[in-house]
């Protein structure tokens, strides 16, 4: 079963990346959440190289809900990418579906101000 989901999601994964791509001006926002840790990055793809990244390990967050230390991880990481400048991204749920930890991540990030 397992085998199953991962390759399902591999599927949607490269899909989504056809289509989506970071600049400098508009990065990509990644998500990757695991049974453990929901984590975020900004990724530059013409450069190759990632501009902010947080996770709810990073955070020092371990106790409480999943869905909580998701939207603190999309809050930190709008504060830092508005820190540096960066307003608008480009989200790339990565293959999960738009609900749950990758839903209140993306709220998390908005809510502090992030564009996509």
């Amino acid at each position: 079963m397992n085998n199953l989901k991962a390759k399902r999601r591999l599927k949607i994964r490269m899909r989504i990346r056809k289509r989506i791509q970071g600049t400098a001006e508009r990065p990509r926002l990644s998500v990757y959440k695991s049974n453990k840790a929901t984590y975020a990055q900004l990724i530059n793809d013409e450069q190759g190289y990632t501009l902010v990244a947080s996770s709810s390990k990073s955070i020092g967050v371990q106790a409480g809900k999943p869905i909580d230390m998701a939207r603190m991880v999309g809050e930190e990481i709008a504060k830092q990418a508005i820190g540096k400048g960066i307003e608008e991204v480009v989200f790339d749920r990565s293959g999960y579906i738009y609900h749950g930890r990758v839903k209140a991540l993306a709220e998390g990030a908005r809510a502090q101000g992030l564009k996509f």
